[in-house]
């Protein structure tokens, strides 16, 4: 049996009641693929897996939206007190879809902000314009709201959620993990992108990837692969993780 086949199984309703995490501190780990069992194994005394329908991966597709001269991506990379990130997030198993935000929280926390979305029209704000501007609104970005937003990058991997029942921390761990802009592609199956998300300590994921050997390192699913698959964007928050890691034709399984 796999290690993750193993774990007891926790539903939707009571991991978001015990640990919503809404405001929270994300420490993000790439680790080879390979490694996953490891650290699950590693996990399982304190752990539970959220389970749908029999189901403990999910298909997870998010579509990415930013202004014409990509105002969010930018302020992210220069680490802008005022960056945004906006996205659609299908859930490709459930069929639900949401319309999230995040933005920044104090001392390095994380908001996010959703509302439900039509799947059917996940590729598009639509409806959802509203919220956005609320979102602008309340957080000093009110010069954004009518701004322009049109899709720009797509990610799929496959994930799966755990809930450690010591702190009540959260850890996702993404797989098969592939970006699509309009024109280029990049599919990573040798790495796995691990994300732990706690109120603010190190809590016990962290400990146990820092000691097999893992370091959070400066990764984003939207502006870590928008920058490897666009040379011309500015990127020096990611660029020893693009050389080290987004690189398709490398063996990335350590």
């Amino acid at each position: 049996m796999s290690p993750l086949a193993a774990l007891p199984a926790i539903g939707l309703a009571e991991l978001e009641e015990r640990a919503a995490l809404l405001s929270r501190t994300d420490r993000k780990y790439i680790i080879p693929a390979g490694h996953v069992d490891r650290l699950l194994d590693r996990l399982a005394p304190a752990a539970r897996v959220l389970e749908i329908g029999g189901v403990r991966r999910f298909g997870y597709e998010s579509l990415y939206f930013d202004t014409p001269h990509l105002l969010g991506y930018l302020r992210t990379a220069h680490r802008h007190r005022r960056r945004f990130k906006i996205r659609t997030r299908a859930y490709v198993d459930t069929g639900s879809c949401f319309l999230e935000m995040k933005v920044p929280g104090a001392r390095g926390s994380t908001l996010k902000y959703r509302v439900a979305h039509e799947l059917t029209g996940r590729r598009a704000i639509g409806l959802g314009r509203d919220f956005v501007d609320e979102v602008f609104s309340r957080h000093d970005l009110g010069d954004q709201r009518d701004a322009e937003l049109g899709p720009v990058l797509r990610t799929e991997y496959r994930r799966c959620t755990l809930l450690l029942t010591g702190d009540a921390s959260r850890v996702t761990i993404d797989t098969g993990l592939r970006w699509a802009t309009a024109d280029r592609e990049l599919h990573l199956p040798a790495i796995a992108i691990v994300e732990t998300k706690t109120r603010r300590a190190a809590g016990e994921a962290d400990r146990t990837l820092w000691q097999q050997g893992h370091r959070p390192v400066a990764v984003s699913k939207y502006a870590t692969g928008l920058a490897a698959l666009r040379a011309d964007l500015p990127a020096a928050p990611w660029r020893r993780v693009i050389r080290r890691h987004f690189r398709p034709e490398e063996d990335n399984d350590e």
